[in-house]
């Protein structure tokens, strides 16, 4: 067996179930799930026509290059929302679509990584998506843990890295807007992580998936893809951004996403995905041009998110420290008393709702484990769900 996967951690939702265990909520109260990520609003009706009006397209093996129609449904996409200049990018080099943000960011630290290296580093921020710190073990790196903390507003700081680690580094994942947090990388952060890239020579793997969940219509998240246009970074060197049609279309089942960036790096990776077997299918193909193409039901779904934090906010305010984040669907609450998985615990014995223990998205480091005493609420259920969910919240606090 590959000794690398003895390295791996238990995953955030099996230490919760085990946390769960031998605990039982009352009966009289449904269940709220707030734990995962997982959007429930209704998906766009036009998706789902086009997935089953092209399901003959199962008769046929996917390229993992994939449709051009496809490839270029997503540039068109990626240039209006980042503001590129016309032909920038281009669907030919520099366009990959995967099956999910999840499966990209995996694969691209087994492409990229040279393990051959001394001592390969792969950074990532603290608290984190998971998948980051797997695909670094199984590639052969070392993680380094970059703490995001109310002090540094939830936004890794660069300048507390050793040169040393620096020179080690092939890959840095980034995530805006941030999991767990909401936090949004500036144009300025990114400005800086790519002076240092150039210095030291790796590749930094932008994870945008919660880039269409804001809360200001009038300020939309910067992109990576954004500032290289900025910066006249016109081959996107040592850049690959990372997107899906889950959060954006509430498709998180139809698992389809794209990678996009350096045309050299976006080369070696489609060569990795011929091998490594994972083209998007291509009906789900053919579901994901409009969902791309197609601004206004995404709009439509900023709005049910504003409602459900407005309510969220005003239920929690009295009880509870909380703080509405620019993007994403999460409240990243500090707990009473300190201890995440005893809230988390009793919060399902007293309410039968379940959250996520902070720490089970962190790791310790020398100056703390900054996921401790926090959980992560996830809103994702129905606007009427989620407000019955904050009253019970409030109810158990203010016990």
């Amino acid at each position: 067996m590959n000794p690398d996967l003895s390295k791996l951690h238990p995953y955030p939702f099996e230490r919760l179930a085990t946390l769960k265990e031998g605990v039982t909520p009352p009966a009289a109260l449904p269940h709220i799930a707030l734990s995962i990520g997982e959007p429930r609003h209704t998906p766009p009706a036009f998706v789902l026509d086009a997935l089953r009006n092209k399901l003959e397209g199962l008769a046929s093996y996917p390229m993992a290059l994939g449709l051009p129609e496809l490839r270029e449904a997503i540039v068109g996409w990626a240039t209006r929302r980042f503001g590129l200049r016309a032909s920038m990018l281009d669907p030919a080099r520099h366009v990959l679509p995967v099956s999910g943000t999840r499966e990209g960011l995996f694969a691209f630290a087994q492409a990229v990584v040279d393990r051959m290296q001394r001592a390969p580093v792969v950074m990532m921020p603290n608290p984190f998506y998971q998948i980051y710190e797997g695909a670094a073990l199984l590639a052969g790196a070392e993680p380094y843990y970059l703490n995001t903390t109310a002090a540094n507003g939830f936004v890794p700081d660069l300048d507390t890295v050793t040169k040393d680690i620096w020179r080690r580094c092939q890959l840095v994942y980034v995530c805006s807007p941030g999991n767990p947090t909401g936090a949004v990388l500036e144009r300025g952060f990114y400005r800086r992580l790519l002076e240092l890239a150039d210095e030291h020579d790796f590749i930094v793997a932008s994870d945008e998936c919660y880039s269409e969940l804001y809360d200001d219509e009038a300020t939309p998240p910067p992109g990576l893809l954004g500032v290289c246009a900025e910066l006249g970074r016109d081959d996107f060197s040592r850049c690959v951004v990372f997107h899906s049609l889950s959060k954006r279309s509430n498709v998180p089942g139809l698992r389809s996403g794209f990678a996009a960036g350096d045309a050299e790096v976006m080369a070696k990776f489609r060569l990795y995905r011929t091998y490594h077997g994972c083209a998007v299918p291509v009906p789900t193909q053919f579901a994901s041009i409009p969902a791309w193409n197609d601004e206004a039901h995404v709009v439509d779904n900023r709005a049910l998110y504003r409602r459900k934090f407005d309510d969220a906010l005003r239920i929690l305010t009295p009880v509870l420290e909380v703080q509405r984040p620019p993007a994403a669907f999460y409240l990243w609450l500090p707990v009473p008393g300190g201890d995440d998985e005893a809230f988390v615990r009793e919060l399902f014995r007293a309410q039968n709702l379940t959250l996520l223990p902070g720490s089970y998205l962190s790791r310790m480091t020398p100056d703390g484990d900054p996921g401790a005493g926090f959980v992560r609420v996830s809103l994702v259920p129905s606007i009427d769900e989620c407000a019955d969910a904050m009253r019970r919240i409030a109810a158990f606090v203010g016990v």
